[in-house]
């Protein structure tokens, strides 16, 4: 089963630039709410796409260097990285239908 591991502004560079593999970044608060509802959203797509794409969470409070280079100014903020770029992001709840359109051209 899929799961989301935490990357945080010193392990980034590993987990998530460095990925052979597209890596699907949540940058998330624990005070938020939008965040609490597309988490479980969140949590299917690492188990529909497992094996096709790693997904960790980013506490923005907690990691401000990677939050600012990625000029995150709302949670949450998704971004997908593919060899290392920022391929595609959204912010705010989006229903799955909606994250699904954006991100499945990147995983084919």
């Amino acid at each position: 089963m899929a799961k989301i591991s935490n990357t945080n502004d010193a392990t980034f560079q590993a987990d998530v630039l460095n990925s052979s593999t597209p890596v699907l970044v949540d940058f998330t608060a624990a005070w938020c709410g939008p965040c609490k509802q597309l988490e479980p959203i969140i949590q299917q797509l690492a188990r529909d796409w497992d094996g096709k794409l790693q997904v960790y969470k980013l506490d923005v409070d907690e990691n401000p260097a990677i939050t600012i280079q990625y000029q995150v100014m709302g949670v949450p903020t998704v971004i997908l990285f593919k060899k290392g770029q920022p391929v595609e992001r959204f912010s705010g709840y989006q229903p799955k239908d909606r994250i699904i359109s954006k991100l499945y051209p990147h995983l084919r």
